[in-house]
């Protein structure tokens, strides 16, 4: 395609939304949310996430380096991921790329690279944790508006997977309460927590770890939701 062409689509690429969010989110949580997470940490999971995927994309001989991939799994680790060790950050890191390039079958990812990371961790370790639900009811609406603007103006791929996964998340969530007599308020209060917001717009709409028909990715969300 002619340079402008390149140039209008690499643009257009969901993934620098996305880059541009959750950057402007961990820069806020830090400054006046009082984030757990440090800078010097969260510029050692970037550091980390960047030097991994530039080491695999030479090992395997893959045409060019492209860090945004990279980038929203490192700091989906920096708003998700806590530990006092360095060493189990980086290890973190390490695992969240290198499963991108080792667990695949038919060039698709078997398990999202944030979430393997963050779950091999806790498995594996004593010393990491999550934290979910630091950010307050402004900051969590605010982050929710933003996310969904993106599948507007974006217009991804794979947005069924999002609205699919959310309708049958949220109905599994209010249809609990009302089975056991809770007031709406309960499954509200669940949902705010900045795990779902980073699950449901950034995790679970991974092309690459999402079938390829609309009706497997609307499956697919049915059991995520119903597994959740």
């Amino acid at each position: 395609r002619p340079p402008m062409s390149l140039a209008r689509s690499r643009f257009q690429d969901p993934r620098l939304y996305q880059i541009l969010l959750l950057a402007a989110l961990l820069v806020y949580g830090t400054v006046r949310l009082d984030l757990e997470i440090r800078p010097r940490q969260a510029l050692l999971l970037l550091a980390t996430v960047l030097l991994t995927q530039y080491a695999c994309t030479r090992l395997w001989r893959l045409p060019a380096f492209d860090p945004r991939s990279a980038l929203i799994s490192g700091l989906s680790l920096c708003l998700l991921l806590r530990t006092n060790s360095a060493a189990l950050a980086v290890l973190a890191a390490v695992a969240t790329i290198g499963s991108k390039f080792l667990l695949r079958v038919r060039g698709k990812h078997v398990f999202n690279p944030t979430n393997f990371g963050i779950v091999a961790t806790l498995l594996l370790t004593g010393g990491v944790w999550v934290s979910p639900g630091q950010w307050g009811s402004a900051a969590f609406f605010a982050f929710l508006v933003a996310c969904l603007g993106g599948l507007v103006v974006n217009r991804a791929a794979r947005s069924d997977v999002t609205y699919a996964f959310l309708g049958f998340y949220l109905a599994v969530l209010f249809g609990r309460a009302a089975w056991l007599g809770q007031p709406a308020a309960i499954p509200l209060h669940q949902l705010e927590n900045g795990a779902f917001l980073i699950f449901t717009f950034f995790m679970i709409s991974d092309p690459k770890t999402t079938p390829d028909s609309r009706a497997g990715r609307v499956l697919f969300a049915l059991l995520v939701a119903l597994g959740a």
